[in-house]
């Protein structure tokens, strides 16, 4: 039984890779390492090579990582719940990481309460279609005559955590990044219809835990935040704390108000745009080009801003890589 409101945490996890590694603070990773560590399964989404988000069944820390990041797309759950259930049945210790809807529909589905089960759901901003991800994708390819081979859909080691510019990563060699694909996704034209109606979007959610990006960490606490990235935690009820208890001694974590940490996918949902509508006829009978252009923000100065964010985050890598290499000397 959840609690009528949420004991909300800023958190960010104290080993740096950890973190560089995770798409906010690492706390997932922190919640799924103790879940493994008793020897229980964890069931999460992944981007496969096609860069198709697909849910899948884990129980060690390899296949657990391919979990970590943004995946800006709606995942395959296929038999899923149905595993998860053996699982459950057979007394394995479970944790269940997705959207709020899909750990809805996992509880409705199983019927019953579990005392091995442990849910962590994601504050969703809403999900896009995946025929506008993989347009976006060959477009791409076209344009630097090559196959994607690799993509971060945030790429918080070259822009930081507060940024959020997308990096695909080409067989030739090349890279390319952009914020074509954020600014289509953050315009809400190709959010799914349900997603306009979501009843998730408040602070109430399904999981034991609810786990974010930490945006208004500068509000809530903002001795925390490096730009490296901080995760906003809500613990909903006792399984929850209880998880949380289990693993706060490797994080570094602060509680925080719930007045500070009202990010927009925790009020309402976003209404939906005035040219959806619009935005369909186009992506239907124009080519790729003119969608980045008209709904992507594609142009001069958008490129010009990414290629010198990335620039200058760069330099101070190389700034800072040189400095430790000074010290040692010394």
């Amino acid at each position: 039984m959840n609690w009528k409101q949420p004991k909300v945490y800023a958190v960010k996890h104290k080993d740096e890779a950890t973190r560089a590694a995770s798409r906010s603070g690492g706390v997932f990773t922190a919640l799924s390492d103790q879940v493994l560590s008793n020897d229980g399964v964890v069931y999460g989404c992944i981007l496969t090579d096609d860069f198709c988000a697909v849910h899948i069944r884990t129980d060690n820390m390899e296949q657990r990582n391919k979990m970590r990041g943004s995946k800006y797309i709606q995942s395959k759950l296929e038999d899923t719940f149905k595993n998860i259930k053996i699982d459950l049945d057979m007394g394995r210790s479970l944790l269940f990481s997705g959207t709020s809807c899909q750990v809805a529909g996992l509880r409705k589905y199983l019927g019953k309460e579990y005392a091995n089960l442990f849910c962590v759901d994601i504050v969703c901003h809403g999900v896009p279609s995946k025929k506008v991800w993989h347009a976006y994708l060959r477009w791409q390819e076209q344009r630097k005559h090559s196959k994607v081979t690799n993509v971060d859909f945030r790429n918080k080691r070259d822009f930081g955590w507060h940024d959020h510019v997308e990096t695909l990563y080409f067989e030739n060699g090349k890279t390319t990044s952009s914020e074509v694909f954020k600014n289509l996704f953050y315009g809400h034209t190709v959010l799914r219809q349900s997603c306009y109606e979501c009843p998730y979007k408040s602070v109430m959610h399904p999981g034991d835990i609810t786990i974010a990006d930490y945006w208004g960490i500068e509000k809530a606490a903002p001795e925390l935040d490096d730009n490296k990235g901080i995760s906003l935690v809500l613990v909903n009820n006792e399984v929850g704390e209880k998880a949380f208890e289990d693993v706060k001694e490797k994080l570094i974590w602060k509680k925080t108000k719930l007045e500070d940490s009202l990010q927009p996918p925790l009020i309402a949902p976003f209404p939906k745009p005035d040219n959806r509508e619009q935005f369909w006829s186009d992506f239907k009978n124009k080519p790729f080009i003119y969608i980045a252009k008209k709904y992507g923000g594609m142009g001069v100065k958008k490129n010009i801003k990414t290629y010198l964010k990335k620039l200058k985050n760069k330099i101070k890598r190389l700034v800072l890589k040189s400095g430790k290499r000074d010290s040692s000397i010394i």
